[in-house]
């Protein structure tokens, strides 16, 4: 049986990382998401600081092509310590 699914891939789709303002965090995300989205263009990142500028959230826009590849790339953001949340 085959799983239904609302996206139809390839697509282009936002993921939205938050974590704690470091200095590392957006290299370190970027590195995450160009190992699962090699040809992401960096120039469409999108930066945005709390109020208190404690949190930074970063929009990733990828051209993903399957499922698989944005499961492995959710996976490996939550598991990454810096980060709060991956929406």
């Amino acid at each position: 049986m085959l799983e239904s699914t609302l996206i139809e891939y390839p697509c282009d789709f936002p993921i939205k990382i938050m974590g704690r303002a470091d200095q590392n965090f957006t290299q370190s995300i970027l590195k995450i998401v160009k190992c699962h989205v090699p040809d992401f263009d960096e120039a469409s990142l999108e930066t945005r600081n709390s109020n208190k500028n404690k949190y930074l959230s970063l929009t990733c826009t990828v051209h993903a092509i399957s499922r698989a590849q944005l499961d492995a790339l959710y996976q490996e953001l939550c598991d990454h310590p810096m980060v709060v949340m991956v929406l």
